[in-house]
């Protein structure tokens, strides 16, 4: 089955809600099934002490989506024919969500906090988990809370923190281990920006989902941090895989109809020559 693809937008929005409808435009054309956007307040996702301490997370106040977009862009969504999905950040982002999320977000950094984990678990709508930095024990332990609190649709991501993340890092093969130990679906959220890692986790470690950050122009706040990829170079990805994935076929072992005319100049086994002796019949 083709992957779904989720274009995550993370802070390179600039806080303007036309760049945003932008982001939705730009990745329903690339052929992205969802896009996905956080909603976080630095005063509630920090201690106080660094908040005061750090200039550069003081900075990252302009990063915050305004809850006010959250209707537009579920809006937008409809209109391009995806899904809708926003990370929250605080427990009250869960139920301003509510009414406009197609599914939850939850990120590698809040997996051991049971209380988001179970106010999203709770709503009923599906859930995909980031694992990055994990144990399986505390992946397992964070499925545990999420399947007991209600969630029924639940997908895990393979991911690896680091910013970006070089291929020989990623660990591929824990898509399957989360797969087989938790008996979820699973995926890979990517760090890489590299086609070939894309790939590895589609056809080898049959990847259900691919979530990835996206940038329009190379001008995003996280641009430089080297982990975004550009709309032209995730179109022609998702393209290789839908492409690949039209070359499967039904698994029957018998001629094509398109095959069917060469048919007739196989070697004929009378004599080991082209073509067959029917068709030579017809040739006189």
């Amino acid at each position: 089955m083709m992957p779904q693809f989720v274009a995550e937008v993370s802070s390179n929005h600039y806080r303007d809600l036309e760049r945003c409808h932008q982001f939705i435009d730009t990745a329903a054309k690339i052929g992205c099934s969802a896009i996905k956007f956080q909603l976080f307040k630095i005063d509630e996702l920090f201690v106080p002490d660094i908040v005061a301490a750090r200039p550069d997370i003081q900075r990252r106040k302009n990063w915050e989506l305004p809850v006010s977009f959250i209707p537009h862009l579920a809006e937008r969504c409809r209109e391009r024919g995806i899904q809708f999905s926003c990370t929250p950040f605080y427990l009250d982002a869960v139920a301003e969500l509510l009414p406009y999320v197609d599914f939850y977000k939850i990120a590698s950094y809040e997996l051991l906090w049971n209380d988001l984990l179970t106010a999203c678990a709770m709503t009923g709508k599906p859930v995909v988990l980031s694992t990055g930095m994990a144990t399986l024990e505390e992946v397992r332990n964070a499925v545990t809370v999420l399947q007991k609190s209600g969630c029924l649709d639940l997908t895990l991501l393979h991911c690896a923190s680091v910013y970006p993340t070089p291929a020989e890092k990623c660990n591929l093969a824990a898509i399957e281990t989360l797969r087989s130990e938790t008996g979820c679906t699973t995926g890979w959220s990517d760090h890489s920006v590299s086609p070939p890692v894309i790939y590895r986790a589609v056809h080898r470690w049959r990847s259900s989902m691919i979530e990835f950050h996206l940038d329009l122009d190379g001008k995003g706040e996280e641009y430089s941090g080297g982990h975004c990829w550009l709309p032209e170079e995730m179109k022609e990805v998702i393209e290789t895989v839908r492409l690949g994935y039209t070359a499967d076929g039904n698994g029957l072992k018998e001629p094509d109809q398109s095959e069917m005319r060469e048919r007739e100049w196989r070697a004929d086994p009378t004599d080991g020559l082209r073509p067959l002796r029917s068709t030579r019949r017809l040739k006189e």
